[in-house]
């Protein structure tokens, strides 16, 4: 190791440079795997771009995943700050996802196309981590296990998702735990299935919107989830509109529906009676 003291004795201002090994920074963040995960199966220098953007948009999926189940699980416990916490970061993190679509949102159709056939198959709907999030926000459906039926880990960790309750099904128990009337039809339902709206469970929201002194840890839960809906709202949207732009109409990579598909993803709402309960406060 080098010496740490300069020649008079006193400290130095020059940080440690020898190691043993990787330096502790490579060993805790794997800066080396990251950088090295790319390969281009084209010439075209955009698709590197492409390439990169769509991995942090995966590590971002991967930190949101992370929390909104350390959020469920605080809710199951009847930790609301825990949650609180877990969801508030979460927004820091949906915005920093969302912004990741600045360096593709004005993509023409020529450069797209420069480099599309190197995708083949590939398309954003087969990512399991961003099927995590929408199993999350109670967008469950068994078929969208299928594309990962080679990958067992991946498919057994979608599957638990399916089975498991949504973040929206935990506040949902909460708010039954507490005494509201929550119905048993919408607690006891079969979770695997897409959440649909109640109007029972939009009564509830609109209670607690009319008065929000009668449980004020419910109402910023509330507005807490009504934040992270948005936000993912604007993501869909902005994906929506950035595949507009540089694809049109066309047919989606991976044989989907490309922007048809999109504009009904952006068309529903998350959490949907907290803004349908806005109307009738």
């Amino acid at each position: 190791m080098s010496n740490t003291l300069d020649a008079s004795g006193a400290g130095s201002d020059t940080p440690n440079l020898d190691f043993d090994g990787t330096t502790p920074y490579e060993d805790y963040v794997q800066a080396d795997v990251l950088t090295h995960l790319q390969h281009p199966r084209s010439d075209d220098p955009g698709e590197m771009v492409f390439l990169v953007t769509t991995q942090v948009m995966e590590l971002w999926f991967t930190v949101i995943v992370h929390e909104w189940e350390t959020a469920a699980k605080a809710l199951r416990e009847d930790r609301i700050p825990v949650a609180m916490d877990a969801l508030k970061r979460s927004l820091r993190e949906l915005e920093a996802l969302n912004a990741s679509w600045r360096p593709l949102a004005q993509l023409t159709p020529g450069q797209f196309n420069s480099y599309r056939a190197a995708l083949g198959e590939g398309s954003g709907f087969q990512s399991a981590m961003y099927r995590r999030m929408e199993f999350l926000l109670g967008e469950k459906s068994a078929s969208m296990l299928v594309p990962h039926r080679g990958a067992p880990r991946v498919h057994a960790e979608l599957e638990k998702a399916l089975q498991e309750p949504s973040l929206y099904d935990e506040v949902l128990r909460l708010l039954a735990r507490r005494g509201l009337p929550v119905p048993p039809a919408v607690l006891d339902r079969d979770l695997s299935q897409r959440y649909e709206a109640s109007a029972e469970v939009e009564a509830v929201w609109t209670t607690l919107y009319e008065d929000p002194e009668l449980h004020q840890d419910l109402h910023r839960l509330g507005e807490v989830l009504t934040d992270v809906a948005e936000l993912v709202w604007r993501w869909r949207n902005d994906h929506l509109v950035a595949t507009r732009r540089a694809m049109g109409a066309k047919t989606g990579t991976g044989g989907s529906a490309g922007v048809t598909w999109l504009e009904k993803r952006a068309s529903k709402n998350v959490f949907p009676e907290l803004w349908t309960a806005r109307s009738h406060v």
